[in-house]
């Protein structure tokens, strides 16, 4: 592949917790490897760097990250090294670091303390008075869940937003980048999934919305608000409303069409949720309890999704091959060919 004639190369990381925080390192330390540069800082300092040195046929220009995916993108658009990202998580897990990085690289050590912050405001309600008045109590098992329980997560993502805002975003706002970022969320009262970023105004779909009024750290605490272990992230609009949101997979999973929508033709796509497989040595996941069930049922649910999506892509694809093959066979002229198969490419989005 001729690498000089792509005009924009995205990065596409999901989600998928601390597992998939750590799978995207690895396979950015891949691309690294392999040549590829990650742009990142402020306008100014981008700039700087264009004209300091000559230009890069591998730069990754453009980012696209849900949940653990968006904290990944939003750190690499901000300008910090892999090396300084690898080192925060050491430390924070109290490991010594294994990597030599200057002071200037350095960045605040990240735990578990920054990631599970404890959600005290509705914690208190998790056995409320109502639990014991006799509407619930005769009500049977729906009506106590319905009404006796109402905490919305264990935790919330107030310590990941604090985080990068205090600790990682020298520039807090999607239009003082550099480089293209977009952060992925689901909306919670409604069916629509919100990309965050740099747009002229906000806009919707009936199945998009897209904000411009959030900070970068906001976006990333909405978009890694997973249910039920997270309570979703209340973001207010600029009328004052308050619209809350949660994790980035549940509506749309690897959101790769923000990336080609906003003119990536080369697009490299991180995804690390895949369902566990029976081995031996590990046994059946009913003996780890309902966490792990759960986190099973969750990863079949999205493995269907993107596989059903690449199957649809294929199909597309080979549907438009066939087309091509058929005015071939056909002879038809170059300007009827060339007609017909720029309408049905435009109509297949591909």
């Amino acid at each position: 592949m001729d690498m000089l004639k792509k005009k924009k190369i995205a990065l596409v990381l999901s989600g998928g917790g601390i597992k998939a925080a750590a799978y995207h390192i690895g396979v950015c330390l891949a691309l690294q490897e392999k040549g590829f540069k990650f742009s990142g800082g402020s306008k100014e300092i981008i700039t700087l760097k264009k004209n300091a040195s000559k230009p890069s046929e591998k730069l990754i220009e453009l980012y696209v990250g849900s949940s653990a995916g968006a904290f990944i993108s939003s750190t690499l658009a901000s300008g910090r090294s892999l090396e300084s990202v690898i080192s925060a998580f050491q430390v924070g897990f109290g490991l010594n670091s294994s990597l030599k990085i200057s002071d200037d690289e350095k960045i605040k050590a990240i735990g578990y303390r920054h990631i599970f912050n404890v959600n005290t405001k509705r914690m208190l309600s998790f056995i409320p008075e109502a639990l014991m008045q006799k509407k619930i109590i005769t009500g049977g098992l729906e009506s106590l869940i319905k009404k006796g329980f109402k905490l919305n997560g264990l935790f919330n993502t107030n310590g990941v937003e604090r985080y990068l805002r205090k600790y990682i975003l020298e520039e807090n706002d999607f239009s003082r980048l550099g480089s293209e970022l977009f952060i992925i969320s689901t909306q919670l009262n409604h069916s629509r999934k919100t990309v965050f970023g740099n747009f002229k105004e906000s806009s919707k779909t009936d199945t998009i919305k897209y904000v411009n009024y959030a900070t970068i750290s906001q976006a990333v605490a909405a978009s890694t608000s997973l249910p039920p272990v997270f309570a979703p992230y209340p973001i207010k609009r600029p009328d004052g409303k308050i619209i809350y949101h949660y994790d980035g997979e549940i509506r749309d999973t690897l959101s790769t069409h923000v990336a080609a929508d906003h003119g990536a033709d080369f697009i490299i796509a991180s995804y690390s949720m895949q369902p566990y497989h029976y081995v031996p040595e590990i046994g059946s996941l009913h003996k780890f309890g309902m966490p792990a069930i759960i986190n099973q049922a969750l990863y079949q649910a999205l493995e269907q999704k993107v596989a059903k999506h690449i199957l649809y892509q294929q199909q597309k694809k080979d549907v438009y091959l066939s087309l091509k093959g058929i005015c071939e066979d056909e002879n038809l002229s170059a300007k009827l060919k060339e007609k017909i198969l720029s309408t049905v490419k435009k109509d297949l989005e591909l």
